[in-house]
């Protein structure tokens, strides 16, 4: 809960499910620094919905064997609350998690609703963290697999963050036609205003841009999802048709990172770019510099059932964007939205229809974004369905 992604896609919705009138455990599993760092910035948003929080300490090494100690202290947290407290559903994140849930079905006869998120086990692969190659990662694979589809097989609900992620599970021989509910990674519209005239001036003036100059934000982490250097290419792109544009890495990730990667590009200079850090909350001070937001995410199958938290924030800020396709909805998502364009070759043709959109892009109404993106990321729409499958399973 105190990454940033248990503040954003974790307890908005737990909050709100509190405020419908259920008593929510909530069992985590924390990083020690982090812990110590932001547990009270928790306790505020939980305390007050009556929430109550337990946790555990990640265990780092070794790998892999390390992720099966933290599902033994999982399963045996999990227990005696249990035993204390008579759960009558277990609302699972992920597929670890997901252990303990089958596990009190199997048990105690405890409702197991599996909130899938994305497909994890071939993302550890496809993302370069699982080498099948090594002994102990090939057997993690095969084990998590097989678990999954004990997970899909025994789930009394089951969470897809995606229409296409739902669309293949359904294919699965494992799946017996339990009810899969499509929610989003939600955006939470008031963290990200509409970004007006005036705070783009404010924050080009404390960035240090041009006013007339076109900015390209690009928000969140950088790593073996995010193609950087694919990004980059599109950056110089759009550079040759407008030399003065700048882009800013609005990341916690080191300046370094992105300087490195920039170095290799041809037609970039390193003062083309600024890398600044930010909390959820700053986050829209400084993209309010941008004039449109641009990224990229690495193809592949477990990211039919991906869905990018940043497009909905992106967009709840009246921003278009430039993306690619062939992840989870987002080609979807950007036509309903009439949101920016996207790229569906990542190479020179790709880079160049995409830089000749742009005057249109600029054209954009950010009101119209805002509203459009609401009706599918809307926190409380997605609060709202998930009230829906808790009163359907706990009827």
């Amino acid at each position: 809960m105190t990454d940033p992604l248990g503040q954003s896609q974790v307890l908005p919705y737990l909050v709100g499910l509190a405020q419908q009138g259920y008593r929510i455990t909530l069992l985590s599993t924390e990083k020690r620094e982090r812990f110590a760092q932001h547990e009270k910035t928790i306790r505020a948003i939980i305390e007050p919905a009556g929430i109550r929080w337990e946790h555990i300490f990640f265990t780092r090494k070794p790998p892999v064997l390390a992720k099966f100690y933290d599902r033994y202290q999982l399963r045996q947290k999990a227990l005696a609350l249990h035993q204390e407290l008579g759960f009558d559903m277990t609302h699972c994140r992920s597929y670890v998690s997901a252990e303990v849930g089958l596990l009190l079905k199997r048990k105690y006869g405890v409702k197991f609703l599996f909130d899938m998120r994305g497909f994890w086990v071939d993302e550890r692969v496809e993302g370069g963290m699982w080498n099948l190659q090594n002994p102990i990662y090939r057997r993690a694979y095969r084990t998590y697999k097989r678990k999954e589809t004990e997970f899909i097989a025994a789930a009394d609900g089951i969470i897809s963050l995606t229409e296409n992620g739902k669309g293949e599970m359904q294919t699965w021989p494992a799946y017996p036609g339990t009810p899969i509910t499509v929610i989003p990674c939600s955006a939470d519209f008031s963290v990200f205003p509409l970004l007006t005239p005036q705070d783009r001036q404010t924050a080009r003036r404390q960035l240090g841009y041009d006013e007339k100059a076109l900015v390209v934000s690009y928000l969140g982490s950088i790593g073996a999802w995010y193609l950087l250097d694919e990004m980059l290419a599109q950056f110089a792109v759009i550079k040759q048709h407008y030399p003065g544009a700048k882009m800013l890495f609005v990341t916690q990730e080191p300046p370094e990172m992105v300087l490195e990667a920039a170095r290799k590009v041809p037609g970039l200079d390193l003062t083309d770019f600024l890398v600044r850090p930010a909390t959820r909350k700053e986050v829209p001070g400084l993209v309010a510099a941008s004039d449109l937001n641009l990224f990229f995410i690495k193809q592949s199958y477990s990211k039919k059932a991906s869905s990018p938290t940043k497009l909905g924030e992106i967009l709840a800020m009246g921003l278009p964007v430039i993306c690619n396709d062939g992840v989870g909805d987002v080609a979807d998502i950007i036509r309903q939205t009439d949101g920016g364009t996207v790229v569906s070759r990542l190479e020179p043709t790709g880079y160049e229809a995409a830089a000749r959109t742009i005057p249109e892009l600029l054209q954009k109404d950010g009101h119209h974004l805002r509203q459009k993106a609401q009706e599918y990321y809307d926190l409380q729409t997605a609060i709202g369905r998930y009230v829906g499958e808790y009163k359907r399973l706990l009827q």
